[in-house]
């Protein structure tokens, strides 16, 4: 993972732990508080599982490009290697000719 994507993650958890702990220690009663902790937890759990839903398609997006890339490069060697092989061959017939 890059290093942003680790500085958001640590700041969601970071802000969760927070939120959590400030509700906790809340003057109000036990069943609000917990209401309140558990609507604030699901808030948090969405938010989570829709970055880590980005995160996976940010990681195939840059899998693909990689996939991508590679048969590119492989392409392009094999044109040049076939170009050389040609280049080859012309002048091995060449010195066969002037071997004649």
């Amino acid at each position: 993972m890059s290093k942003s994507s680790n500085s958001l993650i640590a700041f969601v958890v970071g802000a969760g732990v927070g939120a959590a702990m400030g509700i906790l220690f809340a003057p109000d009663t036990g069943a609000n508080t917990r209401d309140r902790l558990s609507f604030k937890l699901s808030k948090y759990k969405k938010e989570l599982e829709e970055l880590i839903e980005d995160l996976v398609e940010g990681k195939e997006t840059h899998l693909n490009e990689a996939k991508n890339e590679g048969k590119r490069v492989i392409s392009e060697a094999k044109n040049k290697a076939e170009n050389l092989l040609n280049d080859v061959n012309k002048l091995i017939d060449q010195i066969n000719q002037g071997n004649n």
